[in-house]
């Protein structure tokens, strides 16, 4: 699935293209779903069937909006005011121009961009006037009762840098706040996602992460999350955003003072948004990571959880890929089970979901969808928060390798746990 060790420095693959091994079916940008001799089963990684696959080839780390919510969803408090001023960065922007396949790029600390494959299903609407937008949106709340269906079909149709100006507008329009009236309107789940798409990405963030924090408890998964999948330049945004919205408050100041241990370590490293963006990868320094990962763990009595925090969260994606490569090459074992074996509670959870994250991310988040809708209850706020985040970025694939796991399809799973006006926006998002 890897090229050998003396190709490691070529790996000049095209963003979206296949990489060496990878199943028949493995999605290109302009596929539609599902491929031609797509497999529901999936497909094995190095330790059996039911496992991670194998790290692909690098395909830069992209990553992002995560999410809101009310009450448990995590929304700005009163009095917050959208920041326009500046371009936006949410998930559509940086679309390379003249691109055909779709992918983004990803400014790296040399100023030049790295190339990830996108497979959004929500792209930006064509010939969009906000002021149409929101003069629909007026009517939609004007009088008795309230047009949901117009709703769904301005807010679920439009990407989130779209979205963010039809607030402006409507507040421009009308002198009345967009977010306060859709909240006087909207009940339930249906509510929350419908203003989950009113907020730029980067303070979408920042609220589910300040809502993981607050009141009693922390929500590790949440933190976990978003911070293992978020790039740079995302983690970047979602600090400043947080210390806006919060009136100065410091994210990392609060993420030190709600978690604990080596948990708390990675996620002050992974706050600092400076993890290595080349793209090359040297085989020399790949070998002595792997080495240096053995020695830490299953080389001595006791494991050394910094080492693992300073390979896995610093060095770059193609590095940690090639590591991890090289790790099973070297020790002829699984490097999640190697994890495991190691590890536990929310540092375990971090270090699986990072590793994934840098491995294969749709399979990540297509395993986060079905955990928040399986079983008893469903995770309104996970499962809101993934389909916000991921529909202008890699929902597509998302949703094929959701298929590769259940034999169902995303779709199908979502209108049997959920109903009404709240499935109705989660569909159209992911189905673009």
């Amino acid at each position: 699935m890897f090229p050998q060790p003396n190709d490691y420095s070529t790996w000049g693959m095209p963003p979206g293209q296949p990489p060496s091994g990878a199943p028949n079916a493995y999605p290109l940008n302009n596929q539609g779903l599902p491929t031609i001799g797509f497999s529901p089963q999936g497909y094995p990684g190095p330790g059996g069937p039911g496992q991670y696959p194998q790290c692909f080839p690098p395909q830069a780390t992209q990553g992002y909006p995560d999410s809101f919510t009310q009450g448990n969803m995590g929304l700005p408090p009163q009095g917050y005011q959208p920041y326009m001023g500046a371009p936006f960065a949410g998930p559509g922007a940086g679309i390379i121009p003249g691109s055909s396949t779709g992918e983004r790029g990803v400014p790296t600390s040399a100023g030049q961009t790295m190339e990830e494959p996108m497979f959004p299903t929500l792209r930006p609407y064509p010939n969009f006037k906000p002021d149409e937008d929101a003069a629909k949106l007026r009517k939609a709340m004007k009088g008795l009762g309230t047009d949901e269906k117009a709703i769904i079909e301005v807010l679920g149709r439009r990407s989130a840098d779209q979205r963010v100006k039809i607030v402006l507008q409507f507040k421009t329009m009308y002198g009345k706040d967009l977010i306060k009236e859709l909240k006087s309107e909207l009940t339930g789940h249906f509510e929350d996602a419908i203003l989950a798409l009113c907020y730029p990405p980067a303070d979408y963030d920042a609220c589910q992460l300040r809502e993981a924090m607050e009141g009693a408890g922390t929500d590790e998964d949440t933190l976990i999350e978003i911070l293992c999948s978020r790039n740079n330049n995302e983690i970047r945004g979602i600090k400043e955003a947080y210390k806006r919205i919060y009136k100065g408050r410091d994210l990392e100041k609060d993420l030190v003072s709600e978690t604990s241990g080596h948990f708390r370590r990675l996620l002050v490293s992974l706050v600092q948004a400076s993890r290595d963006e080349s793209r090359t990868v040297d085989m020399n320094a790949v070998r002595r990571d792997a080495e240096d990962l053995y020695k830490a763990g299953e080389g001595k009595i006791g494991t050394d959880e910094s080492a693992f925090n300073r390979i896995l969260a610093s060095r770059s994606i193609p590095h940690v890929r090639a590591v991890i490569q090289e790790y099973s090459k070297l020790t002829q074992k699984d490097f999640e089970s190697v994890l495991k074996s190691e590890m536990s509670g929310d540092l375990l959870a971090s270090f699986l979901s990072l590793t994934r994250c840098i491995c294969n991310k749709p399979k990540y988040f297509a395993d986060r969808l079905k955990k928040s809708i399986q079983g008893l209850g469903t995770r309104d706020s996970t499962l809101i928060r993934i389909v916000v985040t991921r529909c202008e970025i890699d929902m597509g694939l998302i949703k094929q390798e959701f298929l590769r796991e259940t034999g169902k399809s995303l779709e199908s799973w979502i209108s049997d746990d959920v109903s009404g006006d709240y499935k109705r926006i989660l569909l159209a998002l992911i189905n673009g």
